[in-house]
């Protein structure tokens, strides 16, 4: 049996990512080689053009991740977990990519051969108190109880903030949800969980 012809049986004869039906292509997910059905997704043109010109970008399109981001395929969890990573100043892809979990290795794979934000705009690394490197979606912990500017509430020190983005102009600031409200935390009161 082929290798498209296994993943038109895996998926049904429909897109991975986005369920459409037209063109369909096998594409290998990097950094494998894509010699196994196991190492490749089936996408239309569609996606596959998205995926391959990232600046082509149609937000709306990527909804479809609400679905296919719970597929049991590892190659579509990857593919799933890097745009919605990609697409994650919308809060909507933030919101799916903070619900998103991957075994561990599926979670390397995911981010091997992957550039960060970062490296990509040349900006400076998030940091935290104990020298850590910050990632978007990474989980911190409170060092010390912080008020809430225009807010009655404190934010406790031990408090785990899950999902956090980093504010890409400024290196000491990192955002997440605490008490139900986005706010803005600086690195120095929060450690990198482990």
């Amino acid at each position: 049996m082929s290798l498209e012809q296994e993943l038109l049986n895996r998926s049904g004869s429909v897109c991975e990512l986005c369920q459409s039906t037209t063109d369909l292509k096998a594409y290998p997910v990097s950094p494998k080689t894509g010699a196994t059905a196991d190492e490749n997704v089936l996408l239309c043109q569609h996606c596959l053009g998205q995926v391959e010109n990232p600046e082509t970008i149609e937000v709306n399109h990527w909804h479809c991740l609400n679905d296919s981001m719970w597929s049991q395929i590892p190659a579509v969890q990857v593919m799933a977990w890097r745009m919605l990573n990609h697409l994650r100043n919308e809060g909507w892809a933030q919101n799916l990519l903070d619900m998103l979990y991957l075994e561990e290795d599926v979670l390397a794979w995911a981010k091997e051969g992957q550039t960060s934000d970062s490296e990509e705009e040349g900006t400076v690394k998030h940091i935290d108190s104990n020298g850590a490197t910050l990632e978007a979606g990474d989980t911190v912990v409170l060092i010390k109880d912080l008020n809430v500017k225009g807010t009655s509430f404190t934010a406790k020190r031990g408090t785990a903030v899950r999902g956090i983005s980093l504010v890409h102009d400024n290196p000491e600031q990192i955002e997440g949800r605490v008490n139900g409200q986005q706010i803005v935390i600086l690195t120095k009161f929060v450690k990198k969980n482990s």
